[in-house]
């Protein structure tokens, strides 16, 4: 996915800059950079790869490279990132977040036009450089970025950085992704994650809306395009992306997990010892599901932090196998001859959770139920990466499906809606498959009542197939 943070301040911005883009290093594990203007109109920019170590490691030794007051960075799953662009609309460097589906036929648009482009890896346009291209199109950066929103299929949110040291903040058109603006005293910050404000000591005055376009400097901000009504929010930034503290359009992300939780165990009658999480992002659901369920919450699953503060995602079957039991250690001393439900986010290729049930009958539990807080993910994301699967049958569901059908693309309405025959098949055959006592998921309902916001304004595509272009 990714995640950036921007800062215009009355001050020198470094500090503010490195720490706030830090805290949305759980969005990506690809690249990272950052960029700064100075009083004397010129950017300094550093880029790093980030896939085998954390940003700030990498970032450390550039800080007093960097000077200004303004600056915007990004974490990214994509490409290298920010870029610096001329065009007629002056110069600016600009960081994206999103994902362009049509980039091959757009590149084939543009070339014609006597565009040119010169950020390539492996023969791959780079993304953001996409986006500055179609923006110096417009007549102003305004009339640009819509010119993005109009001609994007997917979906891209992003900061832009001038060369009078203001920043330009822009939401996705349908609002997949989210943007926060922060103050304080002397300083205004626009962040993907709302965890970059408390410690910075900033305050959340907005969260724009969808398609909204706002200017802001050290001292105000200024709406250059008012939201639209419609919005397609990813579900999935509650559920699995977003850190515990963080908000979107108002919603707490480990309060939601904590709803859909114990609503789930109101409707369970599993008799147990514990619930567990698998962390981390099953924490705020199985404090939800202990509650819910009225037996105790304990850690029968720990993450080894020293080492593996967070997940990353190796490019190989072979390695994700082995990262996704190397990260986690059954606690065997709490699991002996125990009933444990263990809660979990998401089942997307089925390696995780099939080597820690592994770990949990070595241990000697007498009895594993697994508990997850969405429904079975059926159909890849179109809109934000999150599952960035390069075939679908990299889906445990759709491997099950064509087991079953011959054909992974048929009767998938039938496959993903909750109590049908086709999808209680499906849920047993993943359940031998993976080696649980009983697993169940969440319904699509208790995600949307869990979020509080009406199911036309969230993206569920990778649940039901449902999209809104």
């Amino acid at each position: 996915m990714g995640g950036f943070f921007g800062t215009a301040m009355r001050q020198p911005c470094i500090n503010d800059l490195f720490y706030g883009v830090d805290y949305n290093s759980h969005l990506g594990t690809r690249r990272a950079g950052i960029a700064t203007v100075s009083d004397e109109f010129s950017f300094t920019r550093s880029i790093h790869n980030i896939e085998n170590t954390y940003f700030r490691t990498k970032f450390e030794g550039d800080l007093d490279e960097f000077t200004g007051c303004s600056g915007i960075g990004v974490i990214s799953d994509t490409d290298a990132q920010p870029i610096i662009v001329n065009c007629h609309l002056g110069k600016f460097a600009i960081v994206t977040v999103g994902r362009i589906n049509n980039i091959n036929q757009l590149e084939g648009e543009l070339l014609a036009k006597g565009h040119h482009f010169c950020e390539h890896s492996y023969d791959i346009l780079n993304p953001t450089e996409m986006i500055a291209a179609l923006i110096s199109e417009g007549s102003d950066l305004v009339s640009g970025i819509e010119n993005v929103y109009n001609r994007i299929k997917g979906s891209c949110s992003m900061l832009i950085l001038k060369t009078d040291g203001s920043i330009v903040a822009a939401r996705d058109r349908l609002g997949r992704t989210p943007i926060a603006i922060g103050h304080k005293d002397g300083a205004y910050a626009a962040s993907s994650e709302t965890c970059s404000f408390p410690n910075l000591d900033y305050e959340i005055v907005k969260n724009l809306g969808p398609g909204e376009i706002v200017e802001f400097n050290s001292e105000q901000m200024v709406v250059l395009k008012e939201p639209g009504k419609e919005m397609q929010i990813c579900a999935f930034l509650w559920t699995y992306y977003g850190y515990p503290v963080c908000e979107y359009e108002d919603r707490n992300v480990d309060e939601m997990r904590y709803s859909c939780g114990k609503a789930m165990a109101a409707e369970d009658d599993v008799e147990v010892d514990f619930v567990s999480a698998i962390p981390d992002s099953g924490i705020g659901m199985a404090l939800g599901y202990s509650q819910g369920l009225g037996v105790p919450y304990k850690r029968g699953i720990v993450k080894y932090t020293p080492t593996w503060p967070r997940s990353f995602t190796p490019g190989t079957q072979e390695r994700r196998e082995l990262v996704a039991r190397m990260k986690l250690i059954a606690n065997n001393g709490l699991l002996r001859g125990k009933k444990v439900v263990f809660c979990d986010d998401s089942i997307v290729r089925g390696t995780q959770l099939r080597d820690n049930v592994k770990c949990l009958y070595e241990a000697g539990i007498k009895e594993a139920h697994v508990r997850i807080s969405c429904p079975p993910l059926i159909y890849p994301c179109r809109f934000i990466n999150f599952t960035s699967s390069k075939s679908e049958l990299e889906l445990i569901t759709r491997r099950i499906i064509k087991q079953r059908e011959g054909d992974h693309n048929l009767k998938l309405k039938e496959y993903a809606t909750t109590g049908s025959p086709e999808y209680n098949a499906l849920v047993e055959t993943m359940r031998q498959q993976l080696g649980f006592d009983s697993l169940k998921f969440a319904s699509l309902e208790n995600v949307v009542d869990s979020i509080g916001l009406p199911k036309c304004k969230i993206c569920t595509h990778c649940f039901d197939g449902s999209s809104f272009d």
